[in-house]
């Protein structure tokens, strides 16, 4: 056995009789401990508890695990307790997932914090995919769209990040300046995430252009900056990321229809550590300044 966690949780589960009790103990939310219990139970093959209206009743498996589980119960109780003041500690790793877009306005933000904390190493992870905050995949992650809606995450609204139309001018020169709406069927224009893609520019893209003028594609946003730079077209980009491109001219001002809310996530079993709400301070701070069109 190499996950101890659902162990633990398995064992208040029988110690209590109801998953609402041992969620209660563990400091965790329910939906965690159905999790931990379904999943050890299909690791070992066998069922642990019978479940009715009145909640968890061990197996005989389930008591044989209850029994091997009593006799670690004061170990664990003695290592939390250890723990328990490493957790005031700001060292180890610091994991923070982004989209790649943001990652040039989180990376001060992470040197700051290692500055304050030179015992921290600090690991960015710029991914389209969302990490699991739940399995220790990264201790916060800023993500963009709808609210994440996972039970177990603490979600706060980090920033709104505006976006406008930019194109190079080698562009510009050769297609010419969109003057209004009614101009946007003579130009070319950079799609991203394909016909299902929901970020707000991709969904007026599909709503206000002739499909046969999103003439480039490509799967993730970064690429839309590439595409840009190239001449391939118009691409919507942060305004943030746009005007302090270097060639790049913005054709079409931000709208409101295409700004995209920036969501700060943190696992609620980690969110009051020292380390995590020291980076979130500094990340707030450093949001209030960002560019908002």
């Amino acid at each position: 056995m190499d996950n101890w966690d659902e162990i633990r949780t398995a064992y208040q589960v029988a110690r209590h009789g109801t998953v609402s009790a041992a969620a209660t103990t563990l400091g965790v939310h329910h939906s965690t401990v159905i999790r931990h219990v379904d999943a050890l139970e299909a690791q070992l093959g066998v069922k642990l508890f019978q479940r009715h209206a009145r909640g968890y009743t061990p197996t005989e498996a389930g008591q044989d695990l209850l029994q091997v589980a009593a006799t670690t119960d004061d170990q664990f109780a003695q290592l939390e307790g250890r723990l328990r003041g490493r957790g005031a500690a700001v060292t180890g790793e610091l994991v923070v997932t982004a989209l790649a877009e943001v990652s040039s306005l989180v990376a001060p933000v992470l040197v700051a914090f290692q500055e304050r904390n030179p015992d921290v190493t600090v690991r960015e992870i710029a991914d389209e995919r969302v990490l699991k905050l739940e399995y220790g995949e990264a201790h916060v992650a800023i993500r963009a769209g709808r609210a994440p809606q996972e039970p177990d995450n603490v979600v706060q609204k980090l920033a709104r990040m505006p976006a406008a139309g930019f194109a190079h001018r080698r562009y510009v020169s050769s297609h010419g300046e969109l003057r209004d709406d009614a101009d946007l069927a003579r130009h070319r224009f950079i799609g991203v995430g394909g016909e299902d893609a929901r970020a707000p520019t991709a969904v007026w893209m599909r709503a206000n252009l002739p499909p046969d003028r999103i003439t480039y594609h490509v799967s993730h946003q970064r690429g839309v900056l590439d595409a840009v730079r190239a001449g391939g077209g118009i691409g919507f980009l942060p305004v943030w990321r746009g005007r302090a491109e270097e060639g790049l001219v913005e054709l079409m001002p931000p709208r409101d229809d295409w700004a995209s809310n920036l969501w700060l996530v943190t696992h609620v079993d980690l969110h009051r550590t020292a380390k995590v709400q020291g980076f979130v301070k500094l990340l707030k701070e450093a949001a209030r300044g960002w560019p908002a069109a």
